[in-house]
């Protein structure tokens, strides 16, 4: 890692601000499933495809998990630029955080009147409003920072929560990590690897994106078990692994070997996203860095045609 330091003109960030509402956001997420899901999502027994880019891509991924294992119907997950949705499918949800993202309007304007489509997003407002078949608005966890924090997790905890997980631990684990300080271990590491099993998979992912993002440090996701096919060879001191959700038998010795250092909290996997999130803004801030304005990248994907 490069020399530290810090630029106060970065403390009061929009990352900070919208990273710590977030156990605030989740339980208003949560009620607003409560009261408006089972007439908007696709009905238990649908084969759907859920799709997204970037961070709504990772969280495609843990809802299309937890739809299916919890026996509500295939779910399969593409991300939008990539997507097959000519498939037989009853249902699109689509997750767009602007609602301005190109590849995602693409597929919902090519499925209009043929195939119902969901769009859940931050902005109301955005042109995706217009093409979905039904929207879901979670205006108020929407963000002014480029790096997503809160309509991701948001929008998850309202499809969990529609699928009647209780997200109260979380709400509650969530509200203890955006308190706790950041390790000076985690803030002085060379490299990170995010692991995660079923649902958590895709929290590994946004964990990663997260850190590249906001401080442009390297890290790696991987599905657990994945992890000793390869990936464990660059585990190291001063190199993280970072497990969300089951700990695989034999994995934290085969890390412990390693010298590097292996995290694995009991504590709710959504809150250890939030943590991770932390990591990333406090490394940011140290390396005098931006995390609301990423170099290279902007709020939305809107390609010119």
């Amino acid at each position: 890692m490069t020399e530290l330091h810090t630029d106060r003109s970065l403390l009061g960030t929009h990352m900070e601000a919208e990273l710590t509402s977030q156990p605030e956001i989740w339980a208003r997420a949560a009620e607003q499933a409560r009261s408006e899901a089972p007439g908007l999502l696709p009905a238990d027994g649908q084969k759907i495809a859920v799709i997204g880019c970037g961070t709504s891509w990772f969280m495609a991924q843990s809802y299309a998990f937890l739809r299916e294992s919890t026996g509500r119907g295939v779910t399969d997950t593409f991300a939008a630029s990539e997507a097959f949705v000519d498939r037989g499918y009853d249902a699109v949800v689509a997750i767009t955080r602007s609602g301005t993202t190109t590849e995602v309007l693409e597929i919902l304007q090519r499925l209009q009147g043929s195939v119902p489509t969901v769009a859940l997003v931050g902005d109301t407002g955005s042109p995706v409003a217009d093409i979905a078949g039904s929207v879901i608005g979670l205006p108020y966890a929407d963000e002014r920072s480029v790096v997503q924090t809160r309509f991701a997790t948001s929008g998850l905890v309202y499809l969990q929560t529609a699928l009647g997980i209780a997200v109260d631990s979380a709400i509650s684990d969530a509200s203890a990590a955006v308190l706790e300080p950041v390790a000076p271990e985690l803030m002085a590491a060379e490299q990170f690897t995010f692991l995660g099993r079923g649902w958590t998979v895709g929290l590994a992912h946004e964990a990663a994106l997260k850190m590249r993002e906001a401080s442009q440090s390297w890290t790696e996701s991987y599905p657990a078990m994945e992890y000793r096919h390869g990936p464990i060879a660059i585990a190291a001191p001063n190199r993280v692994t970072w497990l969300f959700g089951d700990e695989p038998h034999g994995l934290a010795a085969d890390i412990a070997n390693t010298g590097g250092l292996y995290i694995h909290r009991d504590a709710a996997p959504l809150a250890e996203l939030v943590r991770a999130q932390k990591v990333a803004l406090e490394r940011a801030r140290t390396l005098g860095l931006n995390p609301d304005q990423p170099r290279n990248l902007s709020r939305s994907v809107i390609l010119d045609a």
